[in-house]
This record gives structure tokens, sequence and C-alpha cells, in this order.
């Protein structure tokens, strides 16, 4: 059970990592604010569904 999670939390910070830099690329090319202050949301969001895989991960590890 612990392994799908380690994966599940891997694909999640990679999708954290792809949505900051739309969000920079966003940000350098002059883009809509609006787009940013939507990429930051998911990206937080993101942030918070892989710190609560990650902790699922360490307690089924532990049993």
């Amino acid at each position: 059970m612990a392994t799908v999670f380690n994966i599940l939390a891997i694909l999640v910070m990679v999708a954290v990592v792809v949505v900051l830099v739309r969000g920079l690329i966003n940000m350098m090319r002059g883009g809509s604010g609006v787009t940013s202050n939507k990429l930051m949301q998911a990206r937080v969001m993101l942030q918070a569904v892989a710190l609560v895989l990650i902790l699922l991960a360490v307690y089924f590890t532990r049993k």
C-alpha cells in the first residue's frame, strides 16, 4: 500500500513542478494576473495533496 502512495506522491510532485514552471513562464511573458493567480492556487492545492500522500506513505510504511 505504501508503494501506491509513493507513486502517487511522485506523480503529484511532478504536477507541482509543471504548474510552477507554467506560472513562471506566464510571469516572464507578462501574462494575465488572473492566470498567475489560478496557477498559484493550483500549485498550493497540489502541494497539499502531495503532503497528504507522503504522510500516508510514511504511515503505511511503519505498519
